[in-house]
Formats: C-alpha cells, structure tokens, sequence
C-alpha cells in the first residue's frame, strides 16, 4: 500500500482533514500518515466540537470509529518516520493550512512535525500540496506561497467552485477534497465533473 501524510493545523477549516480523512479511509488506496497540530487541535475543537487528545490520541476521538489504515504522529515527535527522507511517501497535503505553517515551510523553520515533514517533502522532490485558508492575503503570506509554488509545491486554496451545482455546504467541501486528491491521480468520485454528464 502506498503511503500519504496529512497534517492538520489550526487553519479555519477544520472539516477540511478530517473529510480529507473519512474520503482517504473510503477509497482505501493509501496508509495515511497523520500529525495535528496544537493549534490544529484547538480549531478542531472550536469549529467541529471534536476533541483530541494529542498525548493520548485515538482516531475514534477524531473519526468516531477506528480506522486501520491510519497511523497516528505526536506533532513534537521529530524522530517520527514521517521526518525521514529514506522514510517512502507519495507526499504530503496539509489541509488545512494555516498561514503560520506557510511561513515555515517557506522559511525552511521546522518548529513541529508538520513542518519537518513538508520539508522532507520539499528536499525529496515529492508532492506537497497546501490547502491553505485566510482571507484577505497579506503580501507576506502571497510571498510566502509564490516562494513555495516555485520551489514545485501545489498551493490549492480552499475555493470551491460552481459548476458542479452545489446544494449543500459538504458539496462546497467534497469539491476542495476532489481537488486535493486530483493531485496524487485519485478519483474520488465525490462531485460531478465539468461537462461530464451535461
């Protein structure tokens, strides 16, 4: 089974891994790596009513039931395989990801988990993908993220589109989710696609 690392931080946007998760665990395709921030911890807490514990963390607490397929990281765990390059992954998505994280992974500043785990990404040459979600940009974060693009990492903001004539607020996120997963060749299978079926 291949191997995908996701982070979580404390972006607004919280639904946006955990849905990331529930979707990855659905189609089976990968062993998902996963860290959380403190930060994430908290918005997770604040805009979903989930609480986790990231001393003792059990996925039910996140997921509501156990998944196998998930392998869970302590954010202050620098010795985590995830650190590694020689460690094998097909990449990592950061959903949502805050600006903080941006500044740096941009900066080459491992402060916790995730970001040593986008820089092992960045040095591999393996895809990174950012689902960042702040609005309006300040030119520091649109500093930030054209730095990252050049070096090769996808930015893919959480906008969703319309064509796909949503009806609900999951139509708006299973959009995004297709997006991110587009990214590592993964049909999802969640939206209708531009001019299919039309």
């Amino acid at each position: 089974m291949n191997r995908l690392v996701v982070g979580i931080t404390g972006a607004s946007g919280a639904i946006y891994g955990v849905r990331l998760l529930d979707v990855l665990n659905r189609l089976d395709t990968y062993e998902i790596h996963l860290t959380i921030s403190d930060s994430g911890m908290r918005a997770l807490w604040e805009e979903l009513q989930i609480r986790v514990d990231l001393d003792n963390f059990k996925i039910e607490s996140l997921m509501g039931r156990p998944l196998d397929q998930i392998v869970y990281h302590h954010p202050s765990d620098i010795a985590a395989p995830i650190s590694s390059g020689s460690f094998r992954t097909d990449g990592m998505i950061i959903a949502p990801c805050s600006m903080g994280t941006v500044g740096s992974i941009a900066a080459g500043i491992s402060r916790n988990l995730i970001h040593r785990a986008a820089d092992v990404c960045i040095k591999e040459r393996r895809k990174l993908v950012l689902l960042p979600r702040e609005t309006p940009l300040s030119p520091i974060h649109l500093e930030n993220m054209l730095k990252l693009s050049q070096l090769g990492v996808c930015i893919l903001p959480a906008m969703p589109g319309f064509y796909h004539f949503p009806k609900t607020v999951d139509d708006q996120i299973n959009f995004v989710i297709t997006k991110l997963l587009d990214q590592f060749g993964v049909d999802s299978g969640l939206i209708q696609r531009w001019k299919e079926n039309r």
